[in-house]
């Protein structure tokens, strides 16, 4: 066991740097590591075919709880909800932007408050952070900052502050609900926690968060959210928001099927429908509805984020069957004493700085089992313990560029547009605003949870 413990978290070691160092694409490295994790640590180390299949769990697809669970249950190995959720929605989202509903959107608000410079800052970060509660960040910073480029060229202003608010906020909306992040997807799946749960429990502290978050925004940014000197607001040469829709019909299909997800998503603790099932159904009625076009929005599907979630929990497996994972929850335990508060901290702050540097996903698939066994061995409620797990990775992700893929793609429209945005720029404004949520974050699951 010894041995195989010792290539278990060599593997993970060498994958988590070669994430970092981001010098071969990440679904590579993770499917690479992955596979090491079945045929060394598995099959040659421990030479244990069981442990192989548990991991791969082909079986959950032939199980009802996988489609229909009516008691929480928790799941190891590849977490195949979450990669069949996920690809549903991603299909549901391409959908959507075929249609020109995104840009609709925007267009439509930045109309709503007449094109003014303050309302649009301040209406598009709530709209960054109700979106991204529904769908995933990345999507909405691609579109959100294309518009906001457009509008400023417009307007003459600055995009850049604006930008990097809806970032912030797109991620700080992320972490209300169980679909937001992928972070919040994998705790989710794994525990056996609904929709509603998260928005009851990390929801709130979200939107605690959110308010004082736009307002520390406002105040960072607000010299340079003003307009040229002498530019005044023509109206008529703004492009309707009625022009961003392609397609009428498709429009209004896609915003019918965006509709049934979210009431599917807040139902589903009461109609006991899996995150799988629900992905499933929208993934094929978005199939359905696009007709000739279904076979170009499977085109579009991201194969390569799936790829790198399978490759990732086979590594994480291969940390959970040596039993390295009891033995890192055996030390948090000792460290703390039992102290719920400390344990709180020291989750909620590892993961927030860890996040801001690495990847979150991997962290909280990593830290998902690490949660599960502290819980057993401390008497500490595991739901205490994945709300702490979940606000840390969401929020410390907003410290850096490099911290969650919103902030990548965020700042990679910006920079082509002929706004490159530093890592001192972006860490001067997010990382006091991190730091902020953070704080505000820990005295709330002090308040509500010791």
């Amino acid at each position: 066991m010894i041995v195989a413990q010792i290539f278990a978290v060599i593997i993970f070691v060498g994958m988590f740097i070669m994430i970092v160092l981001d010098k071969i694409e990440r679904h590579y490295v993770t499917l690479g590591s992955g596979l090491l994790t079945l045929i060394v640590v598995f099959g040659i180390c421990m030479r244990n075919g069981t442990a192989i299949l548990n991991t791969l769990a082909v079986k959950d697809f032939f199980t009802r709880d996988f489609w229909y669970q009516v008691e929480e249950s928790e799941s190891s190995g590849i977490n195949w909800a979450t990669i069949v959720f996920i690809a549903g929605m991603m299909l549901m989202v391409e959908g959507m932007a075929k249609s020109g509903f995104f840009r609709w959107l925007c267009m439509k608000i930045a109309f709503l408050v007449k094109c003014k410079t303050v309302p649009i800052f301040i209406t598009f970060t709530i709209m960054a952070a109700v979106l991204s509660m529904f769908i995933d960040s990345i999507t909405v910073i691609m579109f959100l900052a294309a518009v906001t480029v457009e509008l400023a060229q417009l307007l003459k202003f600055n995009p850049v502050p604006m930008i990097l608010s809806e970032i912030f906020c797109a991620n700080l909306g992320g972490s209300a609900t169980m679909c937001g992040d992928p972070p919040n997807i994998i705790i989710g799946t794994s525990l056996g926690f609904s929709f509603f749960d998260f928005l009851l429990n990390t929801g709130l502290a979200a939107g605690i968060s959110l308010i004082v978050s736009v307002i520390f925004l406002y105040f960072a940014f607000r010299k340079e959210l003003v307009t040229e000197k002498g530019a005044e607001v023509d109206m008529s040469k703004f492009p309707k928001p009625s022009e961003a829709i392609t397609n009428k019909k498709d429009f209004l299909i896609s915003t019918i099927i965006f509709g049934c997800a979210v009431i599917l998503l807040v139902t589903h603790s009461t109609t006991h429908l899996t995150v799988a099932s629900i992905g499933l159904f929208i993934g094929i009625v978005t199939l359905i509805a696009a007709g000739k076009h279904a076979l170009e929005l499977l085109k579009k599907v991201d194969y390569k984020t799936l790829v790198f979630f399978i490759g990732l929990f086979m590594v994480v497996s291969g940390l959970e069957e040596t039993e390295m994972l009891d033995k890192i929850a055996m030390f948090i335990e000792k460290i703390c004493g039992g102290d719920v508060k400390l344990m709180i901290v020291i989750i909620l702050w590892v993961s927030a700085i860890a996040s801001a540097f690495v990847d979150n996903i991997p962290f909280a698939a990593t830290m998902v089992p690490v949660i599960k066994n502290l819980a057993a061995a401390s008497g500490t409620p595991i739901s205490t313990l994945a709300w702490t797990l979940a606000i840390g990775t969401d929020i410390g992700g907003s410290a850096t560029p490099i911290g969650a893929s919103a902030n990548v793609v965020g700042t990679s429209v910006a920079a082509k547009n002929g706004h490159p945005i530093s890592w001192g720029r972006y860490c001067k404004k997010l990382a006091p605003a991190t730091v902020i949520v953070l704080v505000i974050s820990t005295v709330y699951l002090f308040v509500r949870y010791v």
